[in-house]
């Protein structure tokens, strides 16, 4: 038996290995690298897309954070050239600091237990990134698309829509990995916006609000704000104060993010 088979997921780096070969191929399908770009791959695990990613591009960057996975995919990959592998935390790596000449394009099959936080911390480094494929809890992706009014709506959607277009191209059963999750997976595409949609001129101003209305969904926009905006600034807003956070959209929330901004620049 190779070390290869012999490595054990550890539930503290969240691991589930794919090993479903039609699904890695429809993966790599889908991100369609070309020879000439620079692709960064988040939790390679035991190297099942980046044997097929590294074929088809010009560099890429595997970030692991699991020493054992990091010396088995060193082995397993020893004369390629154009593979650099990091060990490192992808919660705190500088993805720019990979920036060459074109931007990047990220992929991975993230650890469900960090897939939010890691979501926000690439989201910092958006501008250097071109597009992101990556594999998510189902439940995780159903919010970054949901819609306001639908039950999924929430300020993971609303950070999300802000700075990305948002595909979800298809799901992913629990039989394709090892051990199988407990829960399905859905494949997404992320783009991040070259001109957003919105006009934000403070982002942390907008933050705090969506992250204060959202605390707070059941309530009535107006008293989930009420520390922040009164009724009469919410109406000002073309916003009616008796609707539910839920209710309003990505634009609604950058015009209470303005209307706020300009009120402490006063």
């Amino acid at each position: 038996m190779s070390r290869n088979d012999t490595h054990q997921a550890r539930k503290r780096f969240g691991q589930n290995f794919l090993h479903d070969q039609y699904v890695i191929q429809k993966i790599v399908n889908a991100i369609s690298p070309t020879l000439e770009q620079t692709l960064v791959e988040i939790g390679p695990g035991k190297g099942a897309i980046t044997s097929l990613l590294i074929q088809n591009c010009k560099e890429l960057h595997v970030i692991e954070i699991d020493r054992d996975l990091v010396a088995l995919l060193k082995n397993k990959f020893l004369h390629t050239p154009n593979l650099q592998i990091h060990t490192r935390d992808a919660l705190h790596f500088d993805y720019c600091s990979l920036v060459q000449n074109n931007k990047l394009r990220l992929m991975g099959n993230l650890p469900y237990n960090i897939s939010t936080p890691l979501l926000f911390h690439l989201l910092e480094n958006s501008n250097c990134i071109e597009d992101m494929h990556f594999m998510l809890q189902k439940e995780v992706v159903d919010r970054m698309a949901a819609m306001p009014g639908s039950r999924d709506y929430g300020r993971l959607s609303v950070m999300i829509q802000y700075q990305c277009h948002v595909d979800a191209l298809f799901n992913v059963g629990p039989g394709a990995f090892t051990p199988a999750p407990k829960v399905d997976s859905t494949i997404v595409r992320l783009e991040p916006y070259t001109d957003k949609p919105v006009e934000v001129s403070n982002t942390q101003i907008f933050q705090r609000i969506v992250t204060q209305a959202f605390s707070l969904r059941r309530k009535t926009i107006r008293n989930a704000l009420k520390r922040m905006l009164g009724e009469k600034q919410i109406r000002d807003c073309s916003i009616d104060p008796d609707l539910r956070p839920e209710m309003l959209g990505v634009e609604d929330y950058a015009r209470l993010a303005e209307y706020m901004a300009k009120q402490e620049r006063l």
